[in-house]
């Protein structure tokens, strides 16, 4: 009965993650489809690279919806509603700091980047005009990932995909009403995702008034930097580390692959489709490591646990449930990339040339399920338990991986392998590296969390 209810609690969590996930990718394609169908190709391209600013800006602050989640969970887990309350609180002060540093400076970001982008002066114009609208939703994109990942840390997934749903849906709604019925035109696709954003946060805040307004009456918070505690502190800017890395990652992921030409370029782009799509899967799983592995820790450290054996033995039974999940998910994507690739690539492309390049790389599409689903599993876990300093450190080794693969393998002696088989050998090396990492430290996780 135990193990039945910890699988329910799993889903209750990863499927409403996965269910808010699989609609981001529908707000991207309905801007895309807007701007082709009201104006020319540059707006396209505009959009497309104001949207990968944003991608880049935003993902140096993922911490935020990390670190509020784990140590939300283990605030929860320790019976302890006050501290949860604090930490909502602290998280939403970074981020609205964070939002601050960002305007102040949003004007050298935009030129500094827009400097090095192999684009048209229309694009370039419009991304321009792009940014400098979404720019102003700042502090709610910041903010919510602050509420999203607390609602993860109360063990609240319906929330946090309430939030999502919102945000996604007021998006498509009122970009395709400003763009297409208001003189706006196709700047509207910018003011929608403003205002989805501000709404989404409206939600998020009238949804922890009504739900948990408890919790701040029993928290005792100022606004002095000294309120701030040191774990606290240290895990936010490991978790800021961790992000820097990712973005070299996926940066070097696209600065490579769009040297390639037109064709390598296209079949190297819907290749991260397919790569995020599982990830959109496994990611559910993840947040649910977050949300109860920190839980179980918390009951562990409480002073109110009457059972320490017992809780340890909860925890370690969560990792392999969680693990259970993640295995049975990367086995099915495996399956079905393996099975059906051709149906896979020509529902993405008609153009023959791309899909037989797909085909040419279509192992690494076979092989990513099952390591990347191991990479994000022991991400959720170490977020749970809040060890910033071992996600940072396997990061960074992630990111030398990927580098020096490339490098290795792109040269012509002592190997003779193609550019684009040693970008996903790359990708894949900086999976495997954080794979191997947190595997070798799990007994350090162990020992810190008194398993």
């Amino acid at each position: 009965m135990a193990n039945v209810n910890l699988h329910k609690s799993i889903l209750r969590i990863a499927v409403p993650s996965i269910l808010a996930n699989i609609t981001i990718p529908l707000v991207g394609l309905v801007d895309m489809v807007i701007a082709g169908h009201i104006s020319s190709a540059w707006a396209i391209g505009g959009i497309a690279v104001g949207t990968m600013l944003f991608d880049m800006l935003y993902g140096c602050f993922g911490f935020l919806r990390v670190s509020t989640a784990g140590l939300t969970a283990q605030a929860y887990g320790a019976s302890n509603p006050g501290e949860c309350g604090k930490l909502l609180v602290q998280s939403s002060v970074l981020a609205l700091a964070g939002a601050l540093v960002i305007w102040l400076l949003q004007t050298l970001y935009l030129e500094a980047v827009l400097s090095v982008m192999p684009c048209s002066q229309q694009v370039a114009d419009f991304a321009r005009t792009y940014f400098n609208i979404r720019i102003w939703a700042a502090p709610a994109t910041l903010m919510i990932m602050t509420c999203k990942g607390w609602f993860i840390g109360m063990q609240d997934g319906t929330r946090a995909m309430v939030v999502d749903l919102v945000v996604n849906g007021v998006n498509m709604l009122a970009s395709y009403l400003l763009a297409v019925h208001t003189p706006l035109g196709v700047a509207g696709v910018a003011y929608g995702t403003l205002i989805a954003q501000w709404t989404g946060l409206s939600v998020a805040l009238a949804m922890i008034a009504l739900r948990y307004a408890k919790h701040f009456r029993l928290s005792t918070f100022d606004f002095r930097l000294s309120t701030f505690d040191t774990r606290f502190v240290k895990l936010n800017a490991d978790l800021f580390v961790r992000s820097l890395c990712f973005i070299i990652v996926y940066v070097g992921w696209t600065a490579i692959s769009s040297s390639f030409g037109d064709v390598e370029l296209a079949a190297s782009a819907l290749m991260m489709k397919l790569f995020m799509l599982f990830s959109f899967f496994v990611d559910g799983f993840a947040y649910a490591g977050e949300a109860l592995v920190g839980k179980a820790i918390g009951a562990q450290q409480s002073a109110v646990s009457n059972q320490p054996s017992a809780v340890s033995h909860q925890l370690s039974t969560t990792i392999r449930a969680l693990f259970a999940w993640g295995i049975g998910v990367g086995l099915i994507f495996t399956l079905i990339y393996a099975l059906c690739p051709d149906a896979i690539f020509r529902s993405m492309t008609t153009d023959q040339d791309v899909v037989a390049a797909l085909h040419r790389y279509i192992g690494w599409l076979i092989a990513m399920p099952m390591v990347s689903m191991l990479a994000f599993m022991w991400d959720g876990i170490y977020a749970g338990a809040t060890q910033g300093k071992a996600i940072r450190n396997a990061m960074l080794w992630a990111a030398f991986a990927f580098a020096a693969t490339y490098y290795i393998l792109s040269s012509s002696h002592p190997f003779t392998l193609s550019l684009v088989h040693a970008l996903y050998a790359a990708y894949f090396a900086h999976l495997l590296a954080r794979v191997i990492y947190l595997t070798c430290k799990y007994p350090s996780l162990r020992t810190s969390a008194d398993l």
